[in-house]
């Protein structure tokens, strides 16, 4: 390999914004806005891999940070953040791992401010009737991955998500049963680790 090919092998990737007319961008600033304006959002949850098995539980989001989801047996997982770090819990092996909440798909999510400009690329944008689809990925690390957010229109609301991986595997997650704006229990961001056996 040549110094120059080196040197454009070892470039940083950035993510590459789709062009977007005046309408677009209006309606992008609306998601925007919906998005720093949900405090709280508690759903049911079904999640679908790319080998196409399902998994049901209960999606509690609290802004800034905040997020857990309690799958139904017999699925043993449970994810939570309380703020900064996403634990993934096995029941079953009783073994937790930890990231981020940042560098997660699902941590634009739960920003304390959401700019669709800033760090974040929109690499995708699609207007339909009745729904909304955006595509975004980190600005500087595209290669982590892209989520597609989708929206239902009139009201406004946050129905599915889709998560392309590094791996270039696929998750879908889609919501219903979708309620905003109530309190939640400070006790379901909590998670204490088992302790490890001697």
């Amino acid at each position: 390999m040549t110094g120059s090919a080196a040197a454009q092998g070892n470039a940083q990737k950035t993510a590459k914004a789709v062009p977007l007319t005046g309408a677009q961008r209006a309606e992008l600033k609306r998601v925007e806005d919906y998005l720093n304006g949900l405090e709280t959002l508690q759903a049911r949850f079904i999640q679908v891999s790319q080998r196409g098995q399902v998994a049901e539980g209960d999606l509690y989001l609290q802004r800034p940070g905040k997020i857990r989801f309690e799958y139904d047996p017999p699925v043993p997982i449970l994810i939570v953040s309380s703020g900064l770090v996403l634990y993934y819990f096995d029941k079953e092996l009783e073994q937790t791992s930890q990231v981020f909440v940042r560098a997660t798909p699902v941590g634009i999510l739960v920003r304390e401010k959401l700019s669709f400009t800033d760090d974040v690329t929109v690499s995708r944008f699609v207007r339909r009737a009745g729904a909304i689809r955006i595509t975004v990925q980190l600005t500087d690390d595209p290669d982590e991955g892209a989520i597609t957010l989708v929206f239902s229109d009139k009201p406004l609301m946050l129905r599915q998500w889709v998560v392309l991986d590094a791996q270039g595997k696929q998750t879908s997650v889609t919501l219903t049963d979708v309620r905003t704006g109530r309190p939640l229990d400070p006790a379901l961001f909590k998670f204490d680790a088992p302790e490890e056996p001697n």
